[in-house]
This record gives structure tokens, C-alpha cells and sequence, in this order.
């Protein structure tokens, strides 16, 4: 039997390993039509407009699919094989079947000696190729067809090994695939998980077979009521010659055109079959399954999705017929196709949705792979075919330019930066014929994005949704973004109303088994019962003109009805006070301009930027900027400026190319009249206020804070800028406002909900959109009064944090063990002051008619809130499972705390007798509403801020021109040079200002001075040479960054060179070390302190670094320096640190020709980019090595045990 998880298990590892093989024949001169036939089908693809990918990525996608299919094959032989499908078995098999296989290899070399593996198993797929059943499985759609060659012949053999493993346990077969059932599912595990790259590149995810099956019973089943099955007879031969092979338009069809790995149409199959066989009980058994199958249609963008929902459909039409040999199946015809539903499908223009007669073929898609099938895909994907249309479409935002650009083109309701689901939602009402029925799950984020505007209010109006079910609450394993489930048919509305299941809460822990789970027990029952409910579902028949306007509000339980009721009690909008919401400026390329922690002051460029807050930054009505942004533009006026520092500029230079391909408003920076060098969007009016509030974009609750000019803020963290006239009052009202639990429920109805960290609904986190921000309700009156508390407390309590603790230095653990006392004690206020203000606002929003407030509440620990003893209460009483205690660190209580003030404690318990009673106030006091105050621990604090302090101070050390503090005051103590981390902490020993924070740091006065160096400085250092830095996959990306380096020089040079390709992104997989992928991200920007030189050790052991706040020159005469130190003092010439020495010199040369070039006086008028490329040259052979040989230096392997061989 199939072991599902260990077969996948085993399988990921496996492709691995031949994705790797791939990948380098991809390169070699051994077989050179690989690689030009690569580069050749990526031309076309560029030219076509089809892919917006750099060749590197491209490639990467093309490998994926070509070593999946050279696995899938192989399973789908093996499967076939033990299922005595097929005989005799060629690759593997239980018991005497395996030995059976290995007598069929031996036999196949007897008589083809100078053949390989690769040449055994595809003359294996030829056979199956040549059979009509398995003739489009194993044909020439197959992706390996195209290039048979590009595997390699042992990486083939090791293929055919992992399939006759034995299990040293039992001595059986690892991987045995007899099924006297045919169970195919693990075919789907396959699809969703065999490849992570494929898998986030096409979202896949399978559909769940409960949600498949409900979605077939309200589509598929009343269509083939209304429609019919169609005619008995058989298509005559006359029919129309431009019809599909297969496709009989007089019978029923249903298709899928995000098909995956099958699931829809092989419930949708057998359904059919079984009408047909209950219809016609005498009628051949295999005719009415080729009728079944002439009704199903399927099309994928994956191809290897096809192949298993292929092999999938073929084996259940089999199974069936009774058909049990392979060579006994007639050439059933299976409607699957590869291809994109979105960009194949034949273009029809037109804005109405039933009027799509052909207008303009300009954005029509002529190009296809050799996987896909350009004109069935067309005859397939005609509009209004089909009287069923289903589909679990992707959700993913397209990532490829060019395929957005023309998505967008074709498809009205692609708007703003939209998902897939937007498309997909049109094509399925395209595809369906008049009155067809449709059903989808898909991502409910165009409820509340602003990208479903059209969808909403252009869209879905002119068709006749019939249902929509929230399935948010549902979360299956693996479906990380919330879901809807919509029904509907292709015709204009017929009712007023749409049933609309809205969801309550999830359930806590989460049913190990979904379907008899208790919210989809709920909607089974409960969906076709309008005004019903219970704990996790409402059901409403909702006006229809309700669901014509953007945004939906589904909150069951009576949310949606509370969010009306404040908005009908407030008396204004936000719009009326806020010229701008949003960010204040989008780099476009953060990676390119975003600095982390004091880099900028490690480089020189202070004074170049300003803080950047981002939506982790705003927290608890503070804002802590933890990254800056370079800033070409002047902070006290916004204008651009023109002048910077060498090292700024050089860095711009390093990333023009990525720069210069940034677009936005659909042109790019230069067309939209930019300086490459700007940011994206720069918006100098929102820069330049006074004040502003600033929120939190993603996160599970509402977090806003006052925030001051001079920072900027980006889409995580944008800003309401209010008019210029607006007074401190407002201000510190609003910040009350938003900060309260009516905020937070309104943002649950009105924004959109993404995934959280649990199944609570207090972990379900938000991303808030400034479009519906403007239209937040606003009372009358403000709470100014505790506005302006929560404000001042804030700023005691800012003043005894570490970070700000730290700022005149270290003297001793008493300071920080009085300001933790303090802290605390004001995080205690600020949590009573933040409860009031809820009390407060209810009545300013007319949910109650009473004062509720207290006007000098005790400080309250968490725990302590009315709601959390209610909460607490039903704990106890087993009503109620959360983890809100546990996860805030608190202590439930059912019984108020006896210390508290009997004014206070009686108004906590009227406070609790209305959350009982009063059905508003019970909503709007639940968990997720309520502020969680999960505060980062003092220890952690004071931990990051005392790192940061010793960090800074090592650097002071190396500091020779003053850009490490504020007065410009040089204070280094080691001259520009290269220095062992025992010298470094050497010079630690002796400052008592570093002992003394480090003695805190470290919690110990004696502490070992070198250890914490060593430490500090490992992880903020990255090694100059490449091979040090990256992986494989990084080095090959690094060397497409060089040829783009080097054509951007001869640019400069006043050399046409055409257009220069963007080089690809690196990933942390491309990364040796995490830290170093930490310290340079996406572009490999330069972040770090300290330049680490393994390899290299001084003489006194420890690792040798240099300071990061060296330019290229100043790098290379330290690094030459102690080159000339190890080959004079230290080692002798035949040291082996002087070969990666000399490796990162000549990494530096080409910069040092670039920017240190000119005759400099400093050096008696030497150019020394010349200089150091002879000094290289020379030590070279000193070495017995040519420069190419230096350069293609690579450290040693590593030595020790190997791992023992198992079988």
C-alpha cells in the first residue's frame, strides 16, 4: 500500500536532487543544445509578451517542471506497474516483481549495451506512449518530450534506484503502490506538495473533497436537471471541423479552468457516469463513459498538474469499464489541456457580461510552450460553452509583469493591484452559456481589498449571484488565506435578495476532521434556512442592491448589524477632516534604500536620511522607527537634492539597472518625468506636516499613534494627515477613537481579513485600506480628555525604556531595575486608561445612554478587564476554550481583585452585568476587539538596546572621521587596517564604559571580554569574497549581476549596448549563512559593520575583519597590507591565506578601476585601480597561479565524519 507522507517525503528529496542535475547540464558544454534551446523557447517566450522574468528565474521554473515530470512519469509506471496494469514490470515492484524489473533492465543492456538509464526509461514511456490509453500521459505534451537529453543518464539511474529501495525493516519494497482500490489522492498530495517553487509560483492548493462535493451538488447536479445529459447518439462525422476532438456541443458540459490536480472533474465524472448508466442500464459500459468524459473539461497553467489530473480521470474511467490491463483501453478521449485560462481563452471585448462577441484580437496570445496545446486550448476555453462552471482558482497577486499588464487588458474587473481571484471570477461567467450554473471557492479578500471594487460594484451586479458562503472560520490545513464560497448562474438577476452565510467564529481547538467539524456541519444544515444561526454561522437573505457596494460586511452573530448601528449614530466621516490617507512615500525597491539598525552611519550617510516607519513600528500608541530610508531629497524641504557622498552614489550605481525598471502607474520612473535615483512615490506635501496619526496596515488589532515630521511612512504604516487647522484637541480625540474597541469591530467588518498565527478569531489579522478608512464614522464628541492622558502617559513611559535608557551610557543594573519598576507601573495606568476609553466610546456611539466610565481607575494588570473576567467565567464553567490567557501571559480570574477601590469594583460589575445582558455591548467586548497589550518583555528590551550600545561602541574604535556620533569627533583607536577579533577585544578591555554595559549585558562582571567581541561581531560581519557568501544558486545569480555591472560601465562609457536585463533578486536560499542574508537582502546591499575574511585567521588565531566603513581603496590596502604582513612576518609565500587574500583584492579591482582610478596625489599621482591589478598580477605567479585561477578560488572542504550510508 502507498505510505502517502513518505512517498512525498522521499519524492521532494528526490527532485531536489534532479533539479540540481538539470540545472547544470543546463550550463554545460557537454550538451550545448540544452542551453540554447533554453535560451531560445525564453526569447520567444520575452517576445511574445508571455513572461516578464529574467532568464534566471525562468529557467529555474522551466527545471521544476522538467524533473517533476521525469518523476511523475516514473510514478504513474510504478503505479500501473503494481496495480498489473501493465506487464511485464520494467522498474520496480513487490516481492517477485522487483527482481522481474531488474531481469527486464538487465535484458534491455544485453541488447543495447551502449545505452544509459535515461535511454531504458524513456523507451519505457515510449511503449506507454504508443498504448491509446496513455497516449497524451506519456505524449508528446509531456514536458521531458521536449528535451529528453537534458537529464543526465545517472541522475536517470538514480531515479530507477529510488524506486527498487528496500526497507531495511522489513526487507519489503519502500515504496510500494499496489491499491486494490486505485486510490489516486495521493496524486494530490504530489500536486500540492511536490515542488515548494511550483508551489507558491501557482498557488497550489487542493480543494478540500467535502467542499468539492457541496460546490458539485448545487452546480453540477441541478445543471444536468435543467440542461439534460443530451442526445444518446454518438457526434456524427460531419459535425463542425472547428470543434475540439472529443467535444460534443449537443451534450452536457461542465469545466473547470483552474483545474489542478482533478478533483472537480473526477467528482464530476463519476456523477455523470452515473446518470448516464441509471439512464441507459443496457447501454455499453464504456460508451457511457466516454459520454461522462466528453462532459468534463479541464484546463491548468501547470503542467504537471494536467498530467496527474489525466492520469487520474484515465484511471477512474478504467476502473469504471472493469478494465484491469492497460493494453485492453480504448483511446478514451480526456478534455485536459495545458495552458493559461486567463491569457488563451480567444478574446472577447465588450463591457457587458453576455455580450462577448469578438471586437479586437490585438491582445489575443499566440504564443504556447511545447506542454500546451494552442488550438484546443482556444476551442476549449470559447465563451458561453458550458452549462456548469467550477473552479478553486488561485489567489496569489500576479507576480509577472507582463502577464499583469495583459490580464489587465482582457479582464474589466482586474483593478488596482488585484488577484487572480478577480479574473477568474469573470472568466467562470464567461465560459458558462446563458443560465449555466457556476460555483467557486476563492479568496474573500476582494470583499474588502480595494481591488474588488469593479467585481462588487460593476461586476457580480449584472449576474445572478445566488449565494455566498463565508468560509473564513472553516481554514483547512494549508489554506492560509480566508475563503468565500460563491454561487451563481449566467443570466441577469431574477431575485432581489441572495442567501448569504455569514460567519461567527471558528472552533477552538480545530476538528481534526473538517467536514464534521462544526462550522461545516453548521452551513450544511443551516444554508438553506433563511434568518438561521447558531454559534458559528447567520443566514440572511440580503438585499441585493446591499452587495452592489464596496465594501462586503459578513460578520455574522450580529456584527454586521452593530457595525450599521454605530455608523447611524455618528454624526460625521473621517473624509471630513483628513486630506490624505496613506503612505507619505513607496521607494519602489526597499531593499535598494532601506538601511536597518546604524548602517547608515557605518557608511557616512546620516545625514542622507530619515527614519522610515513601518507597520511593526506602531505599537501601543508609540512609534519606534527600527530602519531609515535614503533620502535623495532635502528633509527640511522635501526638494530633490543633486549632491551626495561617493559612497551614496556608488551604491545608486550599483542597483541602476533595478532602479530604472521600478514602475508604477503603468510607466516607468524615468517616463513618469523621475530621477532614477527617486523614490517611486514621493509625496513632499504629506512629508512635510507638523503631526499626523500613523496605523498599523497589518496586524490582528487596531494599532494608532500620534506621530511628528521628519520620519516617513510606507504602505505597512500610513498616515492620516488632517487639515492644516485642525487642533492638538482633534488629534488626541481621534487617537482615543481609533485606539478603542469600536474601531476595531468596524475595521473587522470593513477591512480585509488575512491569516493568523492560530484559529482564534483574535488571531485573524487585518490589512486596513485608507480608501475605507475615510469613511470610519466619527461622533460628535471626542474623548480628548483620555486622548491626552493615553499621550503623556506614553511619554513617561517612553523615557524609562531601555533604548532611551542607553542613550547616556551604561552605569550599572541599578538604573535599569528602577526604570523596569516605573515601566511597568505605567504600562499598568495605560491599560486602565485604554478600558475607560472603550467605556467612553460606547456611549459617545450610543450603544449605551449611561456614564460607565471611572474617573481615576486603578492601574490594571492584564487579566483584569470586565471582559476577561466573563472570559475567564465561562472558562471555568467549560463553556468556552481560548488560549487568550495563556498567550498574553495573564491569569484568568473569576472574582474581582479585593485591593480594588468599592467604587471601582461596583462599576466593573455593572460593567460585567452588561456584558451579560446588553447584546451590543457583549459583541463589542470580546477578545477580538479588545487591545491584547502583547508587549515585548523588559528582558528582550534591554537586551536589543544594550547589543546595539556595544555594538556601536566597537565600531567608535575604527571611527576615523567622526560619522559615528553627533559632533563629528574621530575616535578611532585602530588605523585603517585589518585587525584579529583578539586585538578588537583587546581594545574592549580597556574602555570601562564597554565593561561595564557588557558586565550588564552579559549579567556578569566577569564576563569574557573576547567571547562577547567575537560574538558581537560574527553576526554583524559578511565576507567580502562571493563564494564565501553564497550558495550555488547565489553565485550563478552573482555572476548575471556582474554582466550587468559590466555592461552599465561600458554604458558609461558612451557604448550602446541595447537594454540592459534586470539580474535577478537573490533569496535566502542563495545564502550560505542567515545572518549574511539578513545584513544584505534581496540586492545583496551592502548592511553590514564589519568585512569577515575566513580562512584568514591573524596570528593569534582569531578571526581577521576589517571595518565596513571602509570604500573600496581604503579596503584594499588594508586587506593588501596584511597580505604583505602573512607573506613577510607570518607564513612564508606558501600560506594558505594568501590565496583567498588575493581572491578578494581582485573582487575589488574592477571598483577600484571604476571609482579610484585617477591619478592620486596621495599615492604620488598612481592610478590605484592599475596599481592593485599589477600588484595582483605579480603575486599571482609568486603563487604559481594565473589570475583566473585567483579568482576562481574556493575554500576548502570541510573535513570530518561523513554521515553513514544507508539503503
Amino acid at each position: 500500500m502507498i505510505d502517502r507522507s513518505a512517498l512525498l517525503g522521499d519524492l521532494q528529496k528526490l527532485l531536489t536532487r534532479l533539479e540540481k542535475d538539470l540545472l547544470d547540464r543546463s550550463e554545460s558544454a557537454e550538451v550545448p543544445e540544452v542551453g540554447r534551446t533554453l535560451r531560445a523557447e525564453y526569447a520567444r517566450a520575452q517576445t511574445a509578451e508571455r513572461t516578464a522574468q529574467n532568464y534566471e528565474d525562468w529557467r529555474s521554473d522551466a527545471i521544476t517542471q522538467h524533473a517533476a515530470a521525469w518523476v511523475l512519469s516514473a510514478v504513474f509506471v510504478r503505479f500501473l506497474e503494481d496495480n498489473s496494469l501493465i506487464d511485464p514490470p520494467r522498474i520496480s515492484g513487490p516481492g517477485e516483481r522487483l527482481q522481474r524489473a531488474r531481469d527486464e533492465h538487465e535484458l534491455y543492456f544485453r541488447q543495447h549495451p551502449k545505452e544509459s538509464d535515461r535511454d531504458y526509461l524513456l523507451k519505457i514511456f515510449d511503449e506507454l506512449a504508443r498504448l491509446p490509453g496513455t497516449r497524451d500521459v506519456f505524449g508528446g505534451h509531456n514536458p521531458l518530450r521536449e528535451l529528453p537529453n537534458w537529464l543526465s543518464p545517472d541522475a536517470a539511474g538514480e531515479l530507477l534506484k529510488f524506486f527498487q529501495k528496500i526497507d531495511a525493516g522489513t526487507g519489503q519494497l519502500l515504496h510500494d503502490f499496489t491499491d486494490p482500490a486505485w486510490d489516486t489522492r495521493f496524486l494530490g498530495d504530489l500536486y500540492q506538495d511536490l515542488s515548494e517553487a511550483a508551489r507558491k509560483k501557482y498557488a497550489l492548493l487542493q480543494t478540500p473533497e467535502f467542499v468539492e462535493e457541496f460546490i458539485l451538488d448545487r452546480t453540477l447536479d441541478p445543471a444536468i436537471e435543467e440542461f439534460g445529459l443530451g442526445p444518446a447518439t454518438e457526434p456524427s462525422s460531419s459535425s463542425s471541423g472547428d470543434e475540439p476532438s472529443g467535444f460534443n456541443a449537443q451534450r452536457f458540459r461542465m469545466i473547470d479552468p483552474a483545474c489542478g490536480s482533478g478533483h472537480f472533474l473526477l467528482g464530476a465524472f463519476r456523477r455523470l457516469f452515473d446518470r448516464w448508466r441509471r439512464a441507459e442500464p443496457g447501454t455499453n459500459v464504456r460508451v457511457l463513459v466516454q459520454r461522462a468524459l466528453e462532459s468534463v473539461n479541464g484546463v491548468d497553467v501547470n503542467p504537471y498538474a494536467i498530467a496527474i489530473a489525466r492520469f487520474r480521470l484515465l484511471l477512474a474511467a478504467l476502473r469504471e469499464c472493469g478494465i484491469t490491463r492497460l493494453s485492453n483501453a480504448p483511446a478514451f478521449q480526456i478534455n485536459l489541456v495545458c495552458g493559461d485560462s486567463l491569457l488563451h481563452s480567444p478574446y472577447r471585448g465588450g463591457r457587458r457580461v453576455f455580450d462577448f462577441e469578438l471586437e479586437n484580437s490585438s491582445h489575443e496570445c499566440d504564443h504556447a510552450y511545447a506542454t500546451e496545446d494552442l488550438p484546443q486550448l482556444k476551442q476549449l476555453l470559447r465563451s458561453k460553452s458550458y452549462h456548469a462552471v467550477v473552479a478553486n482558482p488561485p489567489y496569489i497577486v500576479p507576480n509577472d509583469s507582463e502577464l499583469s499588464a495583459r490580464y489587465r487588458k482582457r479582464f474589466d474587473s482586474c483593478h488596482g493591484q488585484y488577484s487572480l481571484a478577480a479574473p477568474f471570477m469573470e472568466q467562470i461567467y464567461r465560459l458558462a452559456a446563458k443560465g449555466a450554473y457556476t460555483g467557486q471557492i476563492t479568496a474573500n479578500s476582494f470583499m474588502n481589498n480595494e481591488f474588488g471594487t469593479k467585481l462588487v460594484e460593476v461586476f457580480l451586479p449584472g449576474v445572478d449571484l445566488q449565494a455566498v458562503v463565508d468560509t473564513r472560520y472553516l481554514q483547512p490545513p494549508g489554506h492560509d488565506t480566508p475563503t468565500v464560497i460563491l454561487f451563481g448562474r449566467a443570466r441577469p438577476p431574477v431575485n432581489s435578495a441572495v442567501r448569504v452565510v455569514m460567519g461567527v467564529k471558528g472552533e477552538t481547538p480545530a476538528p481534526l476532521d473538517l467536514a464534521k467539524g462544526k462550522v461545516w456541519s453548521s452551513i450544511l444544515t443551516l444554508v438553506d434556512l433563511p434568518d438561521g444561526g447558531d454559534d458559528y454561522i447567520s443566514v440572511y437573505n440580503v438585499p441585493r442592491h446591499a452587495l452592489a457596494k464596496h465594501p462586503w460586511s459578513l460578520g455574522g452573530g450580529g456584527v454586521a448589524l452593530l457595525k450599521t448601528t454605530i455608523e447611524a449614530n455618528s454624526h460625521h466621516r473621517l473624509r471630513a477632516l483628513a486630506v490624505a490617507i496613506g503612505r507619505t512615500t513607496h521607494t519602489g525597491k526597499d531593499p535598494a534604500f532601506v538601511l536597518e539598525g546604524r548602517s547608515d552611519r557605518t557608511r557616512g550617510w546620516s545625514k542622507f536620511v530619515v527614519p522610515i516607519v513601518t507597520g511593526e513600528d506602531v505599537r501601543h500608541f508609540q512609534v519606534h522607527p527600527s530602519s531609515v530610508v535614503i533620502f535623495p531629497y532635502n528633509r527640511l524641504t522635501g526638494s530633490p537634492i543633486e549632491n551626495f557622498p561617493s559612497s551614496l552614489t556608488r551604491h545608486f550605481w550599483c542597483n541602476r539597472t533595478v532602479l530604472m525598471s521600478r514602475r508604477d502607474y503603468g510607466e516607468t520612473i524615468q517616463e513618469r518625468g523621475l530621477r532614477w535615483i527617486d523614490h517611486s512615490m514621493f509625496f513632499p506635501a504629506r512629508y512635510l506636516v507638523r503631526r499626523c496619526l500613523v496605523f498599523a496596515f497589518k496586524a490582528t488589532h487596531n494599532h494608532f499613534a500620534m506621530a511628528v515630521g521628519g520620519s516617513v511612512f510606507n504602505r505597512p504604516a500610513p498616515a492620516v494627515i488632517l487639515r492644516d487647522d485642525e487642533p492638538d484637541d482633534t488629534y488626541e480625540g481621534l487617537l482615543g477613537i481609533f485606539s478603542s474597541s469600536i474601531t476595531a469591530l468596524w475595521e473587522r467588518e470593513v477591512h480585509r481579513q488575512v491569516a493568523g498565527a492560530g484559529q482564534e478569531r483574535w488571531e485573524v489579522r487585518l490589512e486596513r485600506n485608507a480608501t475605507k478608512l475615510k469613511d470610519f464614522p466619527l461622533p460628535q464628541t471626542y474623548p480628548v480628555a483620555k486622548g491626552r492622558l493615553l499621550q503623556a502617559t506614553i511619554q513617561s513611559l517612553r523615557e524609562t525604556l531601555p533604548h532611551a535608557l542607553v542613550q547616556g551610557g551604561v552605569r550599572g543594573s541599578d538604573m535599569f531595575a528602577t526604570a523596569r519598576q516605573s515601566s511597568e507601573n505605567l504600562l499598568r495606568r495605560l491599560i486602565a486608561t485604554q478600558e475607560e476609553l472603550d467605556w467612553e466610546c460606547y456611549r459617545l456611539y450610543g450603544l449605551l445612554d449611561q456614564d460607565m466610565t471611572f474617573l481615576e481607575p486603578p492601574p490594571l494588570e492584564l487579566g483584569q478587564r470586565a471582559f476577561e473576567v466573563v472570559l475567564a467565567r465561562k472558562m471555568a464553567a467549560g463553556e468556552v476554550q481560548t488560549t487568550w490567557f495563556e498567550r498574553h501571559g495573564s491569569t484568568p480570574i473569576t472574582e474581582l481583585p479585593p485591593e480594588w477601590p468599592d467604587d471601582y469594583r461596583k462599576i466593573v460589575e455593572r460593567r460585567i452585568n452588561l456584558i451579560e445582558a446588553d447584546p451590543g455591548i457583549r459583541l463589542v467586548e470580546q477578545p477580538e476587539f479588545k487591545r491584547r497589550w502583547n508587549t515585548e518583555s523588559w528582558e528582550s528590551q534591554l537586551e536589543q538596546a544594550l547589543r546595539e550600545w556595544l555594538l556601536d561602541r566597537l565600531e567608535r574604535y575604527f571611527d576615523f572621521d567622526g560619522r559615528m556620533n553627533d559632533t563629528g569627533t574621530p575616535t578611532a583607536q585602530i588605523e585603517i587596517r585589518m585587525i584579529s577579533l583578539a586585538s578588537l577585544a583587546d581594545i574592549a578591555r580597556n574602555d570601562p564604559q564597554f565593561h561595564e554595559a557588557g558586565a550588564v549585558y552579559r549579567n556578569d562582571n566577569a564576563f569574557d571580554i573576547q567571547k562577547l567581541v567575537e560574538e558581537l561581531v560574527s553576526a554583524e560581519s559578511v565576507p567580502l569574497l562571493p563564494v564565501l557568501r553564497f550558495k550555488d544558486s547565489g553565485l550563478r545569480k552573482r555572476t548575471e549581476w556582474e554582466k550587468t555591472w559590466e555592461l552599465q560601465r561600458r554604458e558609461d562609457a558612451g557604448e550602446s549596448v541595447g537594454t540592459i536585463s534586470v539580474p535577478p533578486d537573490y533569496t535566502s536560499a542563495d545564502s550560505r549563512n542567515g545572518n549574511f542574508w539578513r545584513l544584505r537582502g534581496d540586492l545583496d546591499v551592502p548592511k553590514e559593520r564589519w568585512v569577515s575574511f575566513p580562512h584568514c585567521d591573524g596570528p593569534d588565531g582569531t578571526p581577521m575583519i576589517a571595518w565596513a566603513g571602509y570604500d573600496h581603496l581604503q579596503l584594499a590596502q588594508a586587506v593588501s597590507a596584511y597580505f604583505v604582513d602573512v607573506q613577510e612576518r607570518h607564513g612564508g609565500r606558501d600560506d594558505s591565506r594568501l590565496p583567498p587574500l588575493l581572491a578578494g583584492l581582485a573582487e575589488l579591482v574592477p571598483w577600484l578601476k571604476q571609482w579610484h582610478n585617477a591619478p592620486d596625489p596621495a599615492f604620488s599621482g598612481q592610478q590605484m585601480g592599475d596599481y592593485f591589478e599589477g600588484f595582483i598580477q605579480d603575486e599571482a605567479r609568486q603563487l604559481g597561479k594565473t589570475l583566473a585561477e585567483v579568482k576562481a578560488w574556493t575554500p576548502p572542504a570541510k573535513t570530518g565524519r561523513g554521515k553513514r550510508k544507508t539503503t
